[in-house]
């Protein structure tokens, strides 16, 4: 398949996270996976789209913009986005919930990835908007967390996400694609596939692991 014709449809139904990571490593990107436990707590469905990104911090003050940006962010969503919400892991208050779900799937988001705490994990699920968090928090964010900055670079256990970045995350885990190597990555992480589906069948019709690869180079 040509590069140009790899389409986020495409990578839904044929690549996968772990996958797209090795062909990162390849190309010499090599902290492109956060390491920290990002858990799929509202579906199993292979998430992948285009990073939203909002920079979140901890109050301890009275907001008198209560979820100003946060709303933005989310107004301004278009299709394929997923939300990252970059909060340095603080499971001070439940960042995203069902609401904010509704208002961003309205958008054609679809998905989110939260570094920090979610609510609201039963209605989500029941809406099947896979998000990924570290865990849960039934505290609201009014006056203990806010978004400072939308649209901008952030990290998620020092991995960089850009806006416009490619991003897929699946029961593995999340990666995360720069867009100047995404076309030489998606390449070669279909060829991958192709010669993991090689191998997999020499294995199958009685071929020693070792033998497969040197015969073909993938593990």
């Amino acid at each position: 398949m040509n590069d140009s014709e790899i389409t986020l449809s495409d990578i839904r139904q044929r690549l996968y996270a772990a996958v797209v990571c090795d062909a990162l490593d390849s190309l010499g990107y090599r902290n492109q996976s956060p390491r920290t436990p990002l858990l799929p707590l509202t579906s199993d469905d292979k998430l992948v789209g285009r990073c939203k990104t909002t920079l979140w911090v901890d109050m301890f003050h009275d907001d008198a913009s209560p979820y100003e940006l946060e709303l933005q962010a989310v107004d301004s969503c278009v299709a394929d986005d997923v939300l990252i919400a970059a909060a340095g892991g603080s499971m001070r208050s439940g960042i995203w919930g069902e609401l904010l779900t509704t208002a961003a799937r309205n958008q054609g988001c679809v998905g989110a990835i939260v570094d920090g705490a979610v609510r609201d994990v039963a209605a989500m699920r029941r809406m099947q908007f896979p998000v990924l968090a570290r865990g849960t928090c039934l505290y609201d964010s009014q006056n203990r967390q806010r978004v400072v900055d939308v649209d901008v670079p952030v990290e998620i256990d020092g991995v960089r996400f850009c806006p416009g970045d490619l991003v897929i995350a699946d029961a593995d885990g999340v990666v995360v694609v720069p867009q100047e190597v995404e076309t030489e990555a998606l390449q070669r992480a279909w060829k991958k596939v192709t010669d993991e589906n090689i191998t997999r069948d020499a294995i199958r019709n009685g071929m020693k692991a070792a033998e497969a690869y040197r015969a073909y180079g993938v593990l």
